[in-house]
């Protein structure tokens, strides 16, 4: 089989456009029925709504595009430099967030709640009393940096399977199953692992819950591990370009039919009814999946543009940075008295301005911090260098 192992684009545009879109749905959480760490005084139906369709699909999304820069990043026989990458990548900036950004969100949200009275300096020791999600303040998952944390696990996890994927051996069967993937539908059949694991775990369990983007955890080493196999070949997305429209289709009418059932079932419980809405969101999911990278490969593989280098290399400190700022920012902007949208449009707005000046005027040029944020440091000619596929994988 032969590797892809030139720049993709299409996984550039896809990974911006991701954080984009967590961008747009941290902004719309003030608003959302749900819990959050700063609310608005209201909240409303259709906010919902924009939540669960967003979350239905986003962060899979993202792990299936960690999972195809996986196929750049690995080489046979380099696993410690590619373990040691990784915690490059990830395990540093999550460190310095978890002890320096997210303190503030903490606070916030205690402020919030009328958990804690006085300033984020008296809170600040406090933030060590226990760990928080179990009553304490101590975010140990660096609460959305949390991806870095899982992304780094299962890689490490998912590491020896890559490898062997890498192999020959392992070549000549991914080649065997990317031909099988390629005839028609046999792209549909990855949603029902995917399907049967959230049905078959309790939500309200450890391994079932569903607090980080969604999704049960365990779900995301399958789309990690999809999308090394989905662009490790060639023939599987070939297919999936063709079946794009079918794919639209199906999650159009997939998410009208549970946009038109009671989700809270899944959640409330463990009926047949619940299971099958869940099933539901499972299939409704992955054909939006499999939309979305088949309109990518088809319209995005060969747009080039300078946006895109820029964006690629700071879609990494901008999701690192995204919500500390709409948290400090929206936790003003919630208590005005204006119209919810007018709310929403200041604080994303204003927000996405911050982080944009906070990266490029320090984070960007700062070599240090470069390095804290998970990027190389450059020298000063080399200052508009981006290296291709280095965030977010």
């Amino acid at each position: 089989m032969k590797q892809q192992l030139s720049r993709r684009l299409d996984i550039d545009w896809l990974r911006v456009l991701s954080i984009l879109v967590v961008f747009f749905f941290h902004n719309n959480r003030f608003f959302d029925l749900g819990g959050w760490h700063v609310k608005n005084a209201n909240t409303y139906e259709f906010s919902q709504v924009i939540s669960d369709f967003l979350a239905l699909w986003m962060m899979p999304l993202i792990f299936i595009v960690s999972g195809a820069s996986t196929v750049f990043a690995v080489r046979p026989g380099k696993g410690g430099r590619f373990i040691l990458e990784r915690a490059r990548r990830l395990v540093v900036p999550l460190v310095v967030g978890i002890f320096t950004m997210i303190p503030l969100q903490v606070y916030l949200e205690r402020l919030s709640h009328k958990q804690f009275f006085g300033s984020f300096w008296s809170f600040l020791p406090h933030y060590f009393d226990g760990m928080y999600g179990f009553g304490g303040n101590f975010a140990w998952m660096g609460l959305h940096l949390w991806y870095l944390e899982v992304l780094f696990v299962f890689s490490v996890l998912c590491l020896p399977l890559f490898l062997f994927l890498k192999s020959e051996r392992g070549a000549a069967f991914l080649g065997r199953l990317d031909g099988f993937l390629a005839r028609p539908a046999a792209i549909y059949l990855l949603a029902l692992p995917v399907a049967a694991l959230i049905t078959l775990l309790d939500p309200n369990g450890v391994l079932g819950r569903k607090d980080f983007g969604g999704w049960s955890l365990l779900a995301y080493i399958l789309f990690l591990v999809y999308g090394f196999i989905l662009f490790a070949g060639e023939r599987a997305q070939q297919a999936i370009v063709r079946q794009r429209m079918v794919s639209l289709v199906a999650a159009l009418v997939l998410s009208a039919a549970l946009l038109a059932a009671d989700l809270n079932l899944i959640v409330l419980n463990r009926s047949a009814t619940a299971a099958v809405l869940t099933f539901g969101l499972g299939l409704a999911a992955w054909a939006w999946i499999v939309a979305l990278l088949g309109f990518g490969m088809k319209h995005l593989r060969t747009v080039d543009s300078p946006f895109l280098a820029y964006a690629n290399e700071a879609v990494l400190p901008f999701y690192i940075l995204h919500q500390t700022v709409i948290l400090v920012i929206g936790y003003f902007v919630v208590q005005w008295d204006v119209h919810p949208l007018l709310k929403y449009g200041v604080t994303a707005v204003t927000s996405f301005g911050v982080i944009l000046l906070l990266y490029e005027f320090l984070v960007r040029r700062v070599n240090l911090l470069r390095v804290l944020f998970g990027m190389k440091p450059v020298r000063p000619e080399s200052r508009k260098a981006v290296e291709p596929h280095a965030a977010l994988r």
